[in-house]
């Protein structure tokens, strides 16, 4: 589990093509790699991937292909990608609980400066638009974020500049593609109704 609270914006440095996937190296000088192990979880962009090998600040991951046909930005050399190490029971909780496991892949509609921060307005895929709510929580590529307004598959959020210096999202364009995780929560309140009207 992760809290969506980013501790490293790391570097993409090598995507190796694999038969089953990606095999990705990823640089980081922030996140401290001291305590992580091989088999521990990272998430990079929101998507939890296990630690296969780790080269002083650098690690690495393999991507099925089965997860990249379910999100975007894993498979660019170049690219800066969010970084969070997983959660230990002692932890404190900043954000919300976040699994990893991305909902789908939300289109940027706008991305404005209005003074002391930014809007993001994103469109989300029809079958998880249900599932976003107004002052909820919602992942967006790895990022914790408190859900400001939705109107029908849209939502829109306000990133403050503390957020846009620490993320990747101050990167993000119209247009660009990003990784959404739905509020567990809200996943498992639509779970029960579901059963109940069976």
């Amino acid at each position: 589990m992760f809290s969506g609270i980013i501790a490293d914006a790391g570097l993409i440095k090598s995507v190796q093509d694999r038969v089953g996937g990606l095999r990705i190296m990823i640089a980081t000088e922030v996140l401290g790699l001291d305590d992580v192990e091989t088999g521990d979880s990272i998430a990079v962009n929101g998507v939890c991937l296990t630690v296969i090998e780790i080269v002083g600040n650098d690690f690495i991951v393999d991507v099925s292909r089965e997860t990249l046909s379910c999100t975007t930005g894993l498979g660019e050399k170049g690219k800066h990608v969010n970084l969070e190490k997983a959660l230990r029971l002692s932890d404190r909780l900043g954000g919300h609980l976040v699994s990893g496991h991305v909902d789908g892949v939300g289109e940027v509609i706008a991305f404005n400066d209005i003074g002391e921060s930014w809007r993001l307005i994103v469109r989300a895929p029809e079958v998880l638009s249900k599932f976003i709510a107004t002052k909820g929580s919602i992942t967006i590529n790895g990022v914790s974020l408190t859900v400001n307004r939705v109107a029908g598959h849209e939502f829109e959020v306000n990133l403050i500049p503390h957020t846009l210096e620490v993320t990747t999202l101050n990167e993000l364009k119209t247009g660009a593609q990003v990784n959404l995780e739905i509020d567990l929560i809200a996943r498992y309140v639509e779970r029960m109704l579901q059963a109940e009207k069976e």
